[in-house]
């Protein structure tokens, strides 16, 4: 019997940042009316309060998360059960990591929308600060869309570069807004040109552009399907990567030195393998988009080594996404 796949809707972001009011709005549309059931999971609770009698249909059982202790597969499979829910809207604590979500969650859970508030009063304030700017970086990744409220607090147009140098740090898919006290909403515009040709014969990736074609690739893979790429990386060999494979990467910092991992795509490459782990390579690889188990089921780049030669270790070995 094939698995029950439940859609989770994800609104991320800090107390007071606006999700209450984003959820409350979109319960509210009949046009997010499935006919199935919704659980809304609730992982914080702010001054604003939800209003059952505004939703714009029926089935909506909301549960509170009251510690981070409740929040485990065991218990969110109960609840499902319980409110024989078929869809889930989680409205996260903006303290708890993604990886404590992503652990969570249960199998049959496919995170179908992730979307993040933030209060641009303080915006700018975590942004500068390390602990929070880890914490904010870590909800942005994945978000299709984030909309700063209380927009008037961003005067300048340097305070605008700086956040939209902050979400494209780690990524460059997610959508940027700005929603002001009138009700009105101004979308980022900012152009972000890739510092290399895609439609050049070999895609060179200067040493230092790693992080952003990485994350571009990942973001965009169908643009790279059938080309062929160049770059520095070292070397991964983990069983992981399949069968006569590796993993060709570096090691990024999203946003200080405290938070740095090494990202890369599964590699085949054929003949004799003698590369040890986190030795420096020059890679030419052809880009194919295929199911992978380092994609947990899902298709992403999986590259094909056209050639292979030692090289030497920048200047600058770790990389950023910006």
């Amino acid at each position: 019997m094939p698995i029950k796949e439940v859609p989770v809707y994800l609104f991320v972001g800090f107390l007071e940042s606006g999700k209450t009011k984003f959820v409350q709005e979109t319960l509210e549309d009949p046009r997010f009316d499935s006919g199935k059931n919704t659980l809304v999971l609730v992982c914080e609770e702010g001054e604003e309060e939800y209003n059952p009698k505004k939703f714009a249909f029926g089935g909506v059982t909301i549960k509170y998360i009251e510690d981070k202790s409740e929040f485990t597969m065991e218990n969110l499979m109960r609840l499902e059960k319980e409110t024989k829910a078929g869809r889930v809207v989680i409205e996260y604590n903006g303290m708890w990591t993604m990886a404590e979500l992503y652990n969570a969650m249960p199998q049959n859970w496919i995170l179908y929308q992730c979307l993040m508030t933030a209060d641009a009063t303080t915006a700018l304030t975590y942004a500068r600060d390390n602990a929070m700017r880890s914490l904010f970086l870590d909800k942005i990744a994945p978000s299709e869309l984030i909309v700063f409220n209380r927009a008037e607090a961003v005067k300048t147009e340097d305070e605008q570069m700086e956040l939209h140098r902050l979400v494209r740090q780690v990524s460059r898919k997610c959508d940027i807004a700005y929603e002001y006290a009138d009700g009105s909403v101004k979308y980022d515009d900012i152009p972000d040109p890739l510092p290399f040709d895609v439609d050049a014969d070999v895609i060179e990736i200067g040493d230092e552009d790693y992080g952003i074609w990485f994350l571009d690739c990942q973001e965009n893979p169908d643009k790279y399907k059938n080309k062929t790429v160049r770059f520095l990386a070292q070397v991964y060999n983990t069983p992981k990567a399949g069968k006569s494979s590796f993993v060709p990467g570096r090691f990024a910092m999203t946003c200080c030195a405290a938070d740095i991992q090494f990202v890369g795509f599964p590699c085949a490459v054929e003949g004799k393998w003698s590369y040890k782990n986190r030795d420096w390579i020059r890679i030419t690889a052809r880009v194919g988009v295929k199911l992978h188990l380092l994609y947990k089921g899902r298709k992403g780049p999986v590259l094909t080594a056209l050639s292979v030669e030692p090289a030497e270790k920048p200047k600058e070995d770790v990389v950023t996404f910006s």
